[in-house]
């Protein structure tokens, strides 16, 4: 086996699989080193049964909470990373999220570059991921130097109902960025794409656009990019100078080995990517001068609302639009609440469960149709002392405490204040029966924050070219970078500091 590559990329997520599409066309020799495998197309793919309740793709490890207690995290070790899990949802940012932003829980600082620097590989992102959309519907979003690459999905009739409703009330509602591939583009000759089980299941018709068949399929394509799975990061080993990465040793099949990179770049995930740097050196690790690795670590506040009642809902696919009247706060809130989306259908095991002590004798089939799914979003404040740290056995730790609650409560409180003005207008909405969850140390999806980036070396563990300050040759492309979470869905912002990042390395090494 050859060890010696010009790049080495740990993980082959939203950042890891991107970048290795942007450094692709360099010729350079880059090496693409993924702790799974990839997610075999079969029928389990789309069994909500296997996919949630068993966890058929999750990974069996452990982690451990403040109080050292075991949780099975909900990530996915696999080629493309959890983004072949997830929803599709691509949002940026908005420019205040770049901003030092007051919040009910404290303050979320200035990001070390504006969203203005960002938006061009936004842009860049988009198109990559073949995002639908509409501009100008959204009074919070961004501004933008083009349009969506494709138009927003149609609504299905429930939906469009619902977001026609929401929209008489005053709000404004607007299409959820969805990064899916439907053959757009004036390729005939395919079947049309019909959307059900997406939202948290593999895709095995690939009309999902995650970074294996989007970023990975094509990189792989050229002579000199290599993709090795089944190959677990233990640490890193630096030169006798201690300012290199000189060799990235690994498990592989039980047997150690070992590679060489001019260029290492973390994106295993803001946990396991700290997890890495904690686990090498001595002492408090690599690329630790400040302290900062494994500190500040967000998780949003997130969590879930089903709104039972006698309306029905025919949707397949009900995650359509989203409303961020109440990003930057409300008549009654001077600081920011979140966002609220529609989401995939909840599993028959969940669904079944919350509701078997309200609805005895209910078939899942009589609930789904008259129940509709929300997903509610309240930013994650950073805090150094929430952080991923190391057990002595090695395994990983996650101290975590929830700040900036209020923001999440009252968020609800706005989302039932909605769904009481729509049973005011339309009897089958009355007596609703509102029921779900939120999520707690174990849902990682958007794990962000622990190698946090800016221009000051004592207070943040990478450069504002997301390079390690204390080393001359690591980076990191993961959400471990931000400096604070918004409340949008991070995926399309690790997707472009990706890119970003990959034209910082091209000019490096022209």
């Amino acid at each position: 086996m050859n060890t010696k590559y010009d790049i080495i990329i740990i993980g082959s997520g939203a950042g890891g699989g991107t970048l290795a599409y942007k450094l692709a066309p360099s010729g350079k020799k880059i090496l693409i080193i993924e702790r799974g495998d990839f997610i075999p197309k079969e029928k389990e793919n789309w069994d909500p049964h296997q996919v949630f309740t068993v966890g058929r793709y999750r990974t069996t490890e452990k982690w451990y909470d403040k109080d050292d207690q075991p949780f099975s995290p909900y990530t996915h070790y696999a080629v493309g990373g959890n983004t072949k899990m997830y929803g599709g949802a691509l949002f940026r940012l908005r420019e205040s999220d770049f901003k030092e932003t007051k919040h009910f829980g404290g303050v979320s600082p200035a990001w070390p570059i504006s969203y203005e620097e960002l938006e061009p590989f936004y842009t860049e992102a988009e198109k990559l991921y073949s995002v639908h959309g509409e501009r100008g519907v959204d009074p919070t979003e961004p501004k933008a130097t083009s349009g969506y690459p494709f138009p927003p999905l149609k609504h299905e009739p429930s939906m469009q109902e619902l977001y026609d409703n929401i929209q008489s009330l005053g709000y404004k509602p607007f299409p959820l960025p969805i990064g899916v591939r439907l053959g757009e583009n004036g390729r005939g000759g395919s079947s049309p794409v019909h959307l059900s089980n997406f939202d948290g299941f593999p895709d095995p018709t690939e009309a999902k656009a995650d970074a294996q068949v989007v970023s990975l399929k094509e990189a792989l394509k050229a002579p000199n990019v290599h993709l090795l799975t089944h190959v677990h990061v233990d640490k890193l080993i630096t030169d006798k100078s201690g300012k290199r990465i000189a060799v990235v040793e690994a498990t592989r099949d039980g047997k150690k080995i070992s590679f060489e990179g001019d260029v290492v770049v973390l994106a295993a995930g803001a946990v396991n990517s700290a997890a890495i740097l904690l686990r090498s050196g001595s002492g408090l690790g690599l690329a630790n001068s400040s302290g900062m690795v494994g500190r500040n670590y967000m998780l949003h506040q997130n969590g879930c609302v089903i709104n039972f009642s006698s309306k029905p809902n025919t949707s397949q696919f009900q995650k359509s639009f989203s409303l961020s009247d109440f990003y930057h706060g409300a008549d009654d809130a001077e600081f920011p609440l979140g966002a609220i989306q529609l989401m995939g259908k909840n599993d028959p095991d969940t669904v079944l469960d919350l509701a078997k002590d309200h609805f005895p004798g209910k078939s899942f089939e009589e609930l789904s149709t008259h129940s509709i799914d929300f997903w509610i979003t309240s930013e994650d404040l950073p805090d150094p002392n929430n952080q991923v740290t190391l057990r002595k056995d090695g395994s990983i730790k996650t101290i975590y405490t929830v700040n900036n609650r209020e923001a999440y409560t009252r968020l609800k409180k706005k989302l039932f204040d909605i769904l009481d003005k729509l049973a005011a207008k339309d009897p089958l909405y009355k007596n609703s029966l509102r029921l779900g969850y939120d999520l707690g140390v174990s849902g990682v999806s958007h794990q962000m924050g622990t190698l946090k980036f800016g221009h000051d070396q004592k207070s943040s563990v990478l450069d504002v070219n997301c390079k390690a300050h204390d080393l001359d040759n690591l980076y990191a492309v993961d959400a471990s970078f931000f400096v604070s979470s918004g409340a949008f869905n991070p995926s399309l912002t690790i997707m472009a500091n990706a890119l970003r990042v990959g034209k910082h390395l091209l000019d490096r090494f022209k």
